[in-house]
């Protein structure tokens, strides 16, 4: 696009003044900024900006009188299942699995900015005695799901990960896998995209100069994977492979079980076409989006849209009304993600808009932080789409056992590194004892409390080591060992350890220990 088109195109949207220094910049400078402009529809963000001042102009109100608890009907629990309803879950899931029908989709456009890292959150190490970062365990567990598929089909099969990258976060995880061989699996299994951006605008709408060469461009929110798997030709990737579900997930959890058998199994024995992972919300105030009802459609609903009068409702057990806390954790057919990214479907879900402190440059070229909000990012999130889904499934999970989110650096109040570190190791503690081992002090007496790794808990929160390290069970199973607690009793049971201590795959594909054990 040559200068007078590019002119053309701004002003037909009414932003011009984005070539207002044009004459200014070098030719690498000219092309950057003409390759931003280009790679946007400017009259469909200006859309989009209208959207959103009609919204922001309309009263806030709560919307109370509109929600609805989900059905029984839809709804399922770990907790309230038997182990058989579960082991048939979950046989069904690793068929499902074993078939090559599932794929994990990972949202991972944020960078480490509130852990204090320039690189993305993917890279992060939490200070497990390995040295794991969250790509790597999450790669192992699917190196371990495609095992347990094939255990159960008797067939090679591959559980294909796409990864959802921004513009700031692509190079840095290309070659963090590259330089890792890919964690063990194939390269052609990983496939890394970007998320959508778009620009932002002040409050005249008028889309805002970040540097004389440069936009002010902000990621459309994770629910911009739809217009970006569009995009990318993802979803035609996906059907050439025969997937037929899908696990969408947040990159921070550490917890996380990929393409976790039982829920997968749970949505197919539901005829489920989009499902959402749920951890039950026990306190009213707890900061963490419910899924419900609303208007007659399934939706996640902010507690800061609740009043405090609903929030507390209970049923007659005891158990808040409104208590299915979200934690980004998603089951979709193909064919139900086929329909939604439809540019007509995905334009029919609104974005939710954010005022926010934007730096912008002035006319004199002069650039500017603001310290109070100066204009708005907009974005969608991915269970927007929960409006189109007419089968829909909630599976309620343990929240020690699935859900320990990494957001802040140690020091904050929680979602830590170190909080995350003792989730995990906490969970590991547990897998052992549920397959028969033990762990012993120094002076080889028994650890008898099952909580001891939550003792310091307060403390871990705050971003505080314990004084006693010992009063911490060390231990860490590698995924490739184990995906969620299976195949341990043949290592463990009948024997005691003494921590730290590490189960790790060795060179003959036997599970060894390091540490002390008898």
């Amino acid at each position: 696009m040559n200068i007078e088109e590019l002119r053309q195109t701004c002003e037909a949207a009414g932003q011009s003044h984005l070539l207002q220094f044009w004459d200014q910049l070098d030719t690498q400078q000219q092309t950057s900024l003409a390759a931003e402009i280009s790679h946007l529809d400017l009259q469909e963000a200006v859309g989009y900006f209208k959207e959103a001042e009609i919204s922001m102009k309309e009263d806030t109100e709560k919307i109370d009188d509109h929600l609805e608890p989900l059905e029984s009907s839809v709804c399922g629990s770990v907790a309230r299942s038997s182990d058989e309803l579960l082991e048939k879950y979950r046989q069904q899931g690793l068929t499902s699995v074993g078939n090559s029908e599932v794929a994990v989709l990972l949202l991972a456009g944020g960078q480490g900015t509130r852990l204090g890292v320039p690189y993305p959150k993917g890279m992060y190490d939490v200070g497990l005695p390995s040295g794991r970062t969250l790509y790597q365990l999450q790669a192992e567990r699917i190196v371990k799901l495609q095992q347990l598929g094939e255990k159960v089909t008797g067939k090679s099969c591959v559980v294909p990960w796409y990864i959802m990258t921004s513009e700031h976060t692509k190079g840095a995880t290309e070659n963090f896998f590259i330089k890792n061989d890919y964690f063990g699996l194939q390269k052609e299994n990983i496939i890394l995209f970007e998320q959508s951006l778009l620009p932002c605008f002040d409050f005249e709408g008028k889309i805002i100069l970040e540097s004389p060469s440069k936009l002010a461009l902000a990621p459309a929110g994770n629910g911009g994977l739809y217009s970006a798997l569009r995009n990318s030709k993802i979803i035609d990737d996906l059907e050439k492979r025969g997937v037929k579900n899908i696990h969408i997930y947040c990159v921070d959890n550490i917890l996380v079980k990929m393409a976790d058998p039982v829920f997968i199994g749970f949505c197919l024995s539901k005829n489920v076409e989009c499902g959402a992972k749920a951890v039950e919300k026990t306190m009213p105030k707890e900061a963490v989006g419910v899924v419900c009802k609303v208007h007659g459609k399934y939706q996640v609903v902010e507690y800061s849209e609740i009043t405090l009068k609903t929030a507390e409702k209970r049923t007659h057990d005891g158990r808040l009304v409104f208590n299915a806390g979200n934690i980004c954790n998603h089951f979709l057919t193909t064919d139900f993600l086929k329909r939604v990214c439809l540019k007509e479907n995905e334009e029919l879900l609104k974005h939710h808009v954010a005022k926010k402190k934007i730096g912008y440059v002035d006319p004199q070229g002069v650039q500017h932080k603001p310290t109070s909000p100066n204009g708005i990012k907009m974005e969608k999130f991915v269970f927007d789409v929960f409006y189109f889904a007419q089968n829909f499934g909630v599976w309620e999970v343990l929240r020690e056992e699935e859900f320990s989110p990494l957001k802040n650096a140690d020091g904050s109040a929680n979602s830590t590194p170190t909080t995350c570190r003792h989730a995990l190791m906490s969970q590991h503690h547990r897998f052992v004892l549920a397959a028969g081992g033990t762990f012993i002090h120094k002076d080889g007496t028994p650890y008898t409390d099952i909580q001891r790794n939550n003792n310091n808990e307060e403390s871990h929160a705050n971003g505080q080591q314990s004084q006693d390290e010992e009063d911490t069970i060390q231990c860490e199973i590698s995924p490739l060992v184990s995906y969620s607690g299976e195949d341990l009793e043949d290592v463990v049971k009948g024997k005691s350890f003494q921590p730290p201590v590490r189960f790790e795959l060795g060179p003959n594909g036997v599970a060894v220990t390091q540490g002390s054990s008898q």
